[in-house]
């Protein structure tokens, strides 16, 4: 008798791979991230069925092997393309870490960003698999795995990537860049306040209806979306640090711990609880 492959299910487990990188390999069938962003690089690839999301206004279908970039800041949502659902692989890489990839340390990096936020490279594609095994096989090495992750991710940027001056050039006639760059660090600053976009228009000096439009122009995402993105990152380091999950919600700037709940399963993609008891440490 024929028997069907396994449908993928809801789940999800987290390794800490070095300085900072975290691996996610997931599978899910009817879990929809909602509408996030994350404060640095997200860097994956689609292993099994087809991995739906929009970014940059556009929707995409990553099929098996294709790579997925997300910029730091850089909304996206994301569900299953197909009653069968998907399963992927992804690392997520602090800001810092990839602009030391490019730029010599203590020089200023004239980093780059992707260009798009899902590409077909299948020579990549092998290396991010078999980089990913690898460095979950010798956890210990770090000077091992860290050189192999700045030699991966210098060729991914210069083969995918673009100059951020780009991308500045593209939001300048929506906005002097300094007045947004005040707007998220007031964000950072006091993402445990129930702040408005009143707030955040006071601190720019213009009209809220001016400030959404030009803060999505800049970072390519909404002002509420980039405050959910901030308070989730700020939630794993607390959780990571043993505090418990109420306290959490209320030092992150959330209402109560299922308000933490909900919002951290629609970025991750597992509840707190489950992310805490799947991390390798």
């Amino acid at each position: 008798m024929h028997t069907a492959p396994a449908r993928p299910v809801n789940d999800a487990t987290f390794s800490v791979l070095t300085s900072g990188i975290t691996l996610m390999q997931a599978s899910f069938t009817d879990h929809a991230f909602e509408r996030h962003s994350h404060d640095g690089f997200a860097i994956g690839m689609t292993t099994a069925g087809v991995q739906r999301f929009r970014c940059k206004g556009a929707q995409y279908d990553s099929q098996v092997g294709d790579l997925v970039l997300f910029n730091p800041d850089e909304d996206h949502d994301g569900s299953a393309g197909t009653a069968d659902g998907f399963r992927y692989a992804i690392w997520y890489v602090p800001d810092a870490f990839v602009a030391s990839c490019i730029a010599p340390e203590g020089e200023r990096a004239d980093g780059r960003y992707f260009a798009r936020p899902c590409v077909t490279d299948h020579r990549m594609a092998a290396t991010f698999a078999r980089l990913s095994s690898s460095l979950l096989a010798t956890p210990a090495e770090s000077l091992r795995a860290e050189t192999m992750l700045r030699a991966f991710l210098g060729t991914m940027l210069t083969r995918h990537g673009e100059r951020p001056g780009v991308l500045l050039e593209r939001a300048s006639t929506h906005v002097a860049d300094a007045r947004m760059a005040q707007v998220r660090d007031y964000i950072r600053t006091y993402f445990q306040r129930d702040l408005t976009v009143a707030d955040l228009a006071v601190v720019a000096g213009m009209s809220r209806t001016h400030l959404t439009r030009a803060f999505s122009a800049a970072y390519h995402t909404p002002p509420h979306v980039y405050l959910n993105s901030v308070r989730v990152a700020q939630a794993c380091t607390l959780i990571r640090g043993g505090m418990p999950l109420a306290a959490v919600a209320l030092e992150c700037g959330f209402a109560d711990q299922s308000h933490l709940t909900r919002r951290f399963k629609g970025c991750v993609g597992v509840t707190p609880s489950g992310w805490r008891d799947r991390l390798r440490r």
